[in-house]
């Protein structure tokens, strides 16, 4: 099969496509035939060496949606099931980015029925982490959340999912994003942060700067694991660390089916253009996912 992989870091133009072993599932494991697998930043800082693993082949892609297509000894899914996944994963020989990819089968979720693969593909690590990160702030309905970088995927998804808690929500980005960002279900839009929020939702990666903007002792989560700025004012902080959960992922999908969650395609490439994908996400201003498709 071929999968998308670097031998080095640098830029996009050290993607490589190669040819490899079809992997095989073990004990409680599925194979899935790709048809869709998202690209995100996480896929850019491993490019980059940000994770380490110099020296190694490291694969590329943690999203992915598509059809088992074969099973290890005590699995929950049938060959045919077309599903969604999340395979976490830092420094792997393998990722998504691929013809087929294994996973642990609680990693695993049946796909949206609403929606085809490439969109579908959009939904496991960002909306994972959004709803991970929302459960760290223990928000009651009314209380009030401002999430910066609201018009990116992560920001995007908790929006929707806290305004679907009962939660007030206000959404920061950049001006020419308001509609989109009221469109995902913020009651306030902000260009600039300001204070007195119950909690803050970190999406953008502001760090310390955002801790301006919670009150006395309400709550900050990041999206970076370990990287949340030292407690002030007696403000809890944290930082989600995503956790594949297929629980909670088909949670998720009854959202998307629901209409409660939208998701949001940029681009498509075919695998054998990863560097060209690697190459548009680099460039900036991306609005939803960049999707490759075997």
């Amino acid at each position: 099969m071929r999968a998308a992989v670097v031998n080095t870091f640098g830029g996009p133009e050290v993607v490589e496509v190669v040819e490899t072993e079809v992997p095989e599932p073990a004990a409680r494991q599925v194979r899935i035939k790709v048809a869709a697998a998202a690209l995100n930043p996480v896929d850019a800082g491993i490019r980059q060496g940000v994770f380490g693993g110099a020296g190694k082949r490291i694969g590329l892609g943690w999203d992915v949606a598509g059809t088992v297509d074969a099973t290890g000894v005590a699995s929950a899914w049938s060959v045919g099931d077309e599903v969604v996944g999340l395979h976490y994963g830092m420094v792997t020989p393998l990722g998504t980015h691929a013809e087929y990819v294994v996973l642990d089968t609680d990693a695993v979720a049946l796909a949206p029925r609403t929606v085809d693969a490439i969109h579908a593909a959009t939904l496991p690590l960002n909306a994972l982490t959004a709803v991970q990160a929302l459960d760290l702030l223990e928000l009651t309905p009314g209380q009030s959340l401002l999430v910066t970088g609201a018009a990116g995927a992560v920001g995007g998804f908790a929006v929707q999912l806290a305004s679907h808690r009962g939660i007030s929500v206000t959404g920061l980005a950049r001006e020419g994003d308001e509609e989109l960002v009221r469109s995902l279900g913020a009651g306030e839009f902000v260009a600039a942060g300001r204070a007195g929020f119950d909690a803050v939702l970190d999406a953008a990666v502001l760090g310390e700067g955002a801790l301006e903007f919670v009150r006395d002792g309400g709550a900050y989560v990041g999206v970076i694991p370990q990287a949340q700025p030292a407690s002030v004012r007696g403000v809890r902080t944290s930082a989600v660390e995503v956790a594949a959960d297929g629980s909670r992922l088909a949670e998720l999908v009854g959202l998307v089916d629901s209409g409660v969650l939208t998701l949001r395609v940029a681009e498509s490439f075919v695998l054998e253009d990863a560097g060209k994908a690697h190459g548009r996400l680099a460039e900036g201003g991306v609005r939803g996912r960049i999707v490759l498709v075997p």
